[in-house]
């Protein structure tokens, strides 16, 4: 970390607590918007998930399959749309008036979503096969393939969507991304009622309405979002989508470079809570239907974090860019505390009412829901516990994204989920018989792994080691 000046600068006690504090009034002004963007988004998922659990809970196991393959793929194509916001902050915080560099990465962004979306789309065809040759029951499998099917459409679109996001976010502008997707959230529940349940006068497709309605979201998010992009006075000036077939190999080849590890940090742990999905329905319908709601419920709450952690990516890489070691510090620091304050008070929800927040997922007085609630219920006190872990690792690898640093966070959540987690879950759930209790609590083992490698990874790269 040879780039960073000013290491012999001592500030008096005064002057060294301005700086927090205006680090502390950026990264909230950048993230405050991105929590609520990250909300609104899982409000989607949420809205599909109640929606689908008061049809049947059949049809929600066989969807929650459809998304555990869905969300691989996903995330597959997610990892070169996550290296353009730290890429464009290293640019801005080099050269502010780079206005050629942010529009050459963004738009290899978009090269790099459309070539890497045909084999995805590919992959998707084949969900009901997928499924059966990892072990699933045949009419789940089948429900996840009718499921997957018409939403695949909607996966080039999604990736679309964020690269046009993480680039808004880069240049400080993340309530555009927030309007987008608060128009969006009602867009998908007028067309989840419409698709699944045949009212506006369309046909009542279920589970396959339910795909169809979320492909057509992806859709509409990012015509939107590109529609600003085009009129925003802040982010129009940058003409993203000017010369779009002029290569810039140079960018092309850093945005998979940077972008491979990540998109492979973030499938190993999301890889993991997808295996555990997968080992759930191995215990059955009930057990597939729980974890399901006791997953979406902590998926909210960590979309907190996660936005904090994003405008780290973005505050640790302006900062790097510029040189400025105290200012990665301050950066990554002041999230991580944020981070843990945040989670805190979600632990201490989740603890205390998870029959209650459990109920709001199922008809709670309908005795055939009783063995998921219960076994919801049990699954939510285990995600209380590991909530302060789960903000911990995502801020800290989201800070390291900032300072470019991608190889060993991959290799810390391989390690993490796969050679720590996986196997408690494999040995409690099925090796103890524990069943879905083991599975979790293997889940929350992982997330501690992950936390305490990480943010020794962050303070290593970030500690002034000649004493400053």
């Amino acid at each position: 970390m040879s780039e960073f000046a000013n290491l012999d600068y001592a500030p008096t006690p005064a002057a060294a607590a301005s700086p927090w504090r205006e680090e502390a009034r950026e990264l909230f002004k950048l993230a405050f918007p991105l929590v609520v963007t990250q909300v609104a988004q899982m409000a989607i998922l949420t809205t599909d998930t109640m929606m689908l659990g008061h049809l049947s809970k059949a049809a929600l196991a066989g969807a929650a399959l459809g998304n555990t393959v869905f969300y691989f793929a996903w995330l597959f194509g997610l990892g070169p749309t996550a290296a353009i916001s730290p890429m464009i902050a290293h640019i801005l915080g080099a050269r502010p008036k780079d206005r050629a560099g942010v529009r050459a990465v963004t738009r290899m962004g978009f090269w790099g979503v459309a070539l890497i979306s045909v084999p995805l789309l590919v992959f998707l065809m084949f969900t009901k096969d997928v499924l059966l040759a990892l072990g699933q029951k045949p009419e789940l499998a089948q429900a996840a393939g009718q499921f997957v099917r018409p939403l695949s459409v909607g996966l080039p679109m999604s990736l679309g969507y964020q690269v046009l996001r993480n680039y808004a976010t880069a240049l400080g502008r993340p309530n555009t991304p927030l309007l987008v997707m608060a128009v969006t959230i009602l867009f998908n529940a007028a067309a989840d009622y419409a698709l699944i349940y045949g009212h506006f006068g369309f046909p009542r497709l279920e589970l396959v309405g339910s795909g169809i309605a979320s492909a057509c979201s992806y859709t509409f998010s990012f015509a939107a979002m590109a529609a600003i992009a085009l009129a925003h006075p802040g982010l129009k000036q940058y003409r993203v989508f000017r010369r779009f077939f002029r290569p810039h190999w140079e960018k092309f080849a850093e945005l998979f470079r940077l972008g491979a590890p990540i998109g492979l940090t973030m499938m190993f742990e999301a890889a993991l809570f997808n295996a555990s999905t997968l080992l759930m329905g191995t215990f059955g319908t009930a057990s597939v239907a729980a974890h399901v709601v006791a997953l979406n419920v902590p998926s909210i709450t960590f979309m907190v974090p996660l936005g904090i952690a994003m405008a780290a990516t973005v505050r640790v890489g302006l900062a790097a860019g510029a040189g400025d070691r105290p200012g990665v510090r301050r950066a990554g620091y002041a999230a991580l505390m944020m981070s843990v304050a945040v989670m805190s008070v979600a632990a201490v929800i989740l603890g205390l009412f998870p029959r209650q927040i459990a109920g709001l997922y199922f008809a709670a007085r309908n005795p055939e829901n009783a063995d998921v609630l219960a076994l919801a219920t049990t699954f939510l006190q285990v995600a209380a516990a590991f909530q302060v872990f789960d903000g911990i690792q995502v801020t800290a690898s989201l800070s390291l994204r900032g300072l470019k640093d991608a190889r060993m966070p991959m290799w810390i959540a391989g390690a993490s989920y796969w050679l720590a987690g996986f196997p408690v879950c494999l040995g409690l759930g099925v090796g103890l018989r524990m069943q879905g209790l083991g599975v979790w609590i293997g889940l929350a083992f992982a997330l501690l792994v992950a936390a305490t490698l990480l943010c020794w990874r962050f303070w290593y790269l970030s500690h002034d080691r000649r004493g400053g």
